[in-house]
């Protein structure tokens, strides 16, 4: 039971990331700030890594990783208007906008710990949600320090 409960919530936290991924390059090519677009180039770059982490638990549990960003759950995922903001251009809204994506994100990884899950699943989560924790937090202080 907690091995097939493994595999979907592992599944799960992998559209997450692969949203989080494809926001986050959205987000850089749409910033104009320099520094704004390097972080958020390398918040996706850290998202594609976690998502070939958790693909590879997956496989190590005898699943079948996902291998795309969600589709019918992208409305709660938090990245949904993140294109829509881009072509307009506005640093401010880009931000605020990942900022909610990264509320999703930090959500979606407390759930999972609240799962059943095998050892090595929960230790690959536990440490990719403080990943999540620590990327929420730094774009939040930037959210606060680009609406001043």
């Amino acid at each position: 039971m907690a091995v097939s409960k493994g595999i979907s919530t592992l599944n799960d936290l992998i559209e997450t990331c692969r949203d989080g991924e494809n926001g986050f390059r959205t987000a850089a090519d749409g910033v104009k700030d320099p520094h704004v677009k390097s972080l958020f180039q390398r918040f996706a770059r850290q998202r594609a890594e976690m998502v070939r982490e958790l693909q590879e638990e997956v496989r190590k549990l005898g699943g079948s990783p996902e291998q795309s960003g969600s589709t019918s759950g992208s409305l709660h995922r938090g990245w949904m208007n993140i294109k829509s903001l881009v072509t307009g251009n506005d640093d401010n809204a880009i931000i605020a906008e990942a900022e909610r994506g990264e509320d999703v994100a930090k959500a979606t990884f407390a759930k999972a710990l609240k799962e059943d899950l095998p050892a090595g699943a929960r230790t690959l989560i536990q440490s990719q949600a403080d990943i999540v924790k620590l990327a929420h937090d730094e774009v939040r202080a930037l959210e606060k320090s680009h609406t001043r």
